[in-house]
């Protein structure tokens, strides 16, 4: 019988391996140099990602029966990419292929315009997503060996339709006005907004994304779950077995009081993948950041998403006077000196940029040396957010 505790230990260490930055861990990231991971370290690897799981005794069978589960996440090109959606999805998509999953990014164009996103002009939509690929390249997502696949949208199902569109149909007519209405979340929406008709047949087609893409994980925000709990009831109504397992992410805040989410449309409440080392340093600066307080403390929330994750430490830098510096490897040890007071919000803030510049640094290099990706910038910096 194998040792439970030997098991945790073993599958934390092969997570703590996943440092993505890290020359001297590199090769431990690539899937294809890593050693053979048992099915316990593979599930705690994967789990790690998500905030929440439907469910647990799914996914650990999933990975037991299957060698190359197929992991779904999608996004609207939609504009600038904030920090959360480049790092973390970078992080999340590098956990999954080193535990053996296959990636299928979904280039969401045609939801972009359905959500009348840059107004609703694919050629603009085109852009932004291509412009969004060219920073997972940069700043570190494992692509080698094939194991993650960017896909359009309106180009997999334009080559597919006759199998596609019955199938978004089939959702429509089995589910009613309200059930749909209920997912409009997914858009970034309210149940009281007033959607258009486009926005109400939105749902429909996400759903049916899980299985046209064949995905066993839905490897998304928690802010998508409902209509990943749609495609699983869905499951139900035709009869169907294997479900899709839900692995939902944490929703980073904004960096100011009371933003539960990041808004594109405050230039102070994210950090952008390419913004400049002095723009990180004064939304950092201006930043929430209250002393003692631990829960919704967003600089903490990026140290513990972020920078934990990425260089499996973090260290911060100060006078003898204020404690001298100090090397946390876990975010229970430096919740614990924040919240007691031995770490002051002044020190946590100078510590953090510093971090954050290291992760960015490529993405700025490969912006500004690359014409193509720094055309691409330019364009987009142009275009006008639209809610």
């Amino acid at each position: 019988m194998e040792q439970p505790n030997a098991d945790a230990s073993a599958a934390t260490e092969a997570i703590d391996s996943l440092s993505v930055s890290q020359p001297e861990t590199a090769e431990s990231s690539n899937p294809n140099s890593t050693h053979e991971l048992s099915l316990e370290e593979r599930f705690k690897i994967v789990r790690s990602i998500g905030e929440e799981c439907i469910q647990e005794d799914e996914l650990r069978n999933l990975l037991a029966k299957k060698p190359e589960p197929i992991c779904y996440d999608g996004f609207e090109p939609s504009g600038r990419m904030h920090i959360a959606q480049g790092v973390m999805k970078t992080i999340n998509v590098n956990k999954l292929t080193a535990s053996g999953c296959r990636v299928k990014i979904w280039i969401a164009d045609w939801f972009a315009k359905l959500n009348n996103k840059m107004g609703g002009d694919l050629k603009k939509i085109e852009t932004v997503g291509r412009y969004l690929i060219e920073i997972w390249k940069a700043v570190g997502m494992d692509l080698e060996g094939g194991k993650v696949e960017f896909l359009w949208s309106s180009k997999e199902i334009n080559s597919r339709a006759d199998e596609y569109w019955p199938l978004v149909l089939d959702i429509a007519q089995k589910n009613n006005l309200k059930r749909i209405i209920r997912c409009s979340q997914i858009m970034g929406r309210s149940e009281t907004d007033e959607l258009t008709a486009a926005q109400i047949f939105y749902p429909c087609m996400q759903c049916a994304d899980i299985f046209f893409l064949k995905a066993d994980i839905c490897q998304l925000g928690m802010d998508q779950r409902k209509v990943n709990v749609l495609a699983r009831e869905y499951c139900d109504d035709i009869k169907r077995k294997n479900k899709p397992i839900i692995l939902s992410h944490h929703m980073l805040p904004g960096l100011q009081e009371g933003q539960e989410k990041m808004s594109k449309s405050d230039p102070l409440s994210s950090i952008f993948m390419e913004d400049e080392e002095a723009e990180v340093n004064l939304k950092i600066k201006k930043a929430f950041c209250p002393p003692k307080v631990v829960e919704k403390n967003p600089c903490l929330e990026y140290v513990k998403y972020l920078i934990l994750p990425w260089f499996n430490e973090f260290k911060v830098e100060r006078s003898t006077d204020n404690g001298g510096d100090k090397t946390f490897k876990t975010f229970e040890e430096l919740a614990a000196d924040y919240e007691s007071g031995k770490l002051h919000p002044a020190d946590l803030k100078s510590a953090l940029p510093k971090s954050l510049n290291k992760i960015l640094e490529p993405v700025r290099v490969h912006f500004k040396t690359d014409k193509d990706a720094k055309e691409l910038l330019k364009r987009v910096k142009a275009y006008r957010v639209t809610k």
